[in-house]
């Protein structure tokens, strides 16, 4: 049984958080029943809205920031589940997270946009937020559209 953990931010955040990486797993991960994936809520200093750290194959931390509004965290949430995924199977590794299906990339010479693993992420991120909220009768709602 997969494990989710959520700390930090507003009830409601962790509410939603965990709604959206219960539903990333379904969607991505169908199969796997023995992740361990906590989320942390904070104030990230920088420029990344969050990050995804792969402790083994099978265990997780997701750092977002907590600040974000609604609809911009949950879609970072789900950008990091498809790291998540990467991680666990096995699509992407390396200290850095710099070996892509069997290729190695030298990411101090190749932009942020253009890694394979980043552009499966963003590639992917709004459609499973629409699809979650789609599911969970929320499309509807303001805070859910596009800005």
């Amino acid at each position: 049984m997969n494990c989710i953990e959520v700390r930090g931010g507003k009830a409601y955040q962790k509410e939603y958080v965990k709604s959206v990486v219960e539903f990333c797993i379904k969607m991505l991960m169908p199969r796997m029943k023995s992740l361990d994936i906590e989320v942390v809520l904070k104030d990230l200093k920088g420029d990344a809205y969050g990050y995804c750290l792969s402790e083994t194959i099978r265990e997780f931390e997701i750092e977002i920031d907590r600040k974000l509004p609604l609809r911009k965290m949950l879609t970072t949430v789900a950008h990091e589940m498809v790291h998540v995924k990467q991680y666990a199977r096995r699509e992407l590794h390396g200290a850095e997270g710099t070996d892509w299906m069997g290729k190695h990339y030298n990411t101090k010479k190749v932009s942020y946009w253009d890694h394979p693993w980043e552009i499966e992420a963003h590639g992917r991120e709004t459609g499973l937020f629409v699809r979650w909220a789609e599911e969970h009768k929320l499309a509807h709602k303001k805070w859910t559209q596009d800005d």
